[in-house]
């Protein structure tokens, strides 16, 4: 390949990766978007002093009113198995970018 034709497919690689990058920023969240994508959060989180037990017994986090940054980070770590709880990881696979962008601020706006 020529040089030309190398810098040339260089030029397209890092336009193609600036492009990801942009739309990958544009995901903002819709709290009023989220109202039909939170039937499997409430089950567990939206029940003061739940207890799951599986895999093991432990006490379920309220979410309502946590940081959206933390709520997006924590199922995007779900997602890539970064967190290991299976019904965690389950549900987080089975969300978009933007679902969990959504989830995450319908969440932020609720009161502890």
């Amino acid at each position: 390949m020529s040089t030309a034709n190398m810098k040339k497919l260089f030029a397209l690689l890092a336009l193609a990766s600036f492009a990801n990058i942009v739309v990958s920023a544009e995901v903002v969240g819709d709290a009023k978007a989220a109202v039909n994508k939170i039937a499997m959060c409430i089950g567990c989180h939206a029940i003061p002093g739940y207890k799951a037990t599986f895999p093991e017994v432990y006490q379920v986090p309220m979410i309502g009113g946590q940081n959206e940054k933390y709520i997006v980070n924590a199922l995007n770590a779900y997602k890539k198995g970064e967190r290991s709880h299976p019904t965690m990881r389950g549900i987080a696979e089975s969300m978009s970018d933007q679902d969990i962008a959504d989830v995450a601020a319908y969440y932020s706006q609720q009161k502890k």
